[in-house]
């Protein structure tokens, strides 16, 4: 069974230690085997790449690594701060909002 996650795919985050603290960035990539998450912009790594055929070129590439999904929080653009997520009820559906200022995240 997969870990539930605080965090989904084309969420904003924002990188609340190591490094990259303070980068904001959208989730790229969820790994909840692993309880990892892939953030663009955020724990830029230097890949050594090989080339796979006479047309591609190797050489260093600088690629996102991945970031343990605790180290990142919901960022709510409305009140641009860092957020939990709470949850709300509306009809059938449930989503998620802002637990400070309670906006739809």
């Amino acid at each position: 069974m997969a870990n539930k996650m605080h965090v989904k795919k084309d969420d904003l985050v924002i990188v609340m230690s190591g490094n990259s603290k303070g980068v904001k960035g959208k989730v790229v990539e969820t790994s909840p085997k692993e309880g990892k998450v892939i953030v663009e912009g955020a724990n830029i790594v230097k890949k050594h790449v090989k080339p796979r055929s006479q047309q591609e070129q190797g050489g260093i590439v600088e690629t996102e690594g991945a970031l343990y999904a605790s180290k990142v929080q919901l960022f709510c653009e409305k009140c641009g701060k860092p957020t939990r997520a709470s949850y709300k009820v509306e009809g059938d559906k449930k989503i998620r909002v802002c637990a400070k200022c309670g906006a739809a995240l």
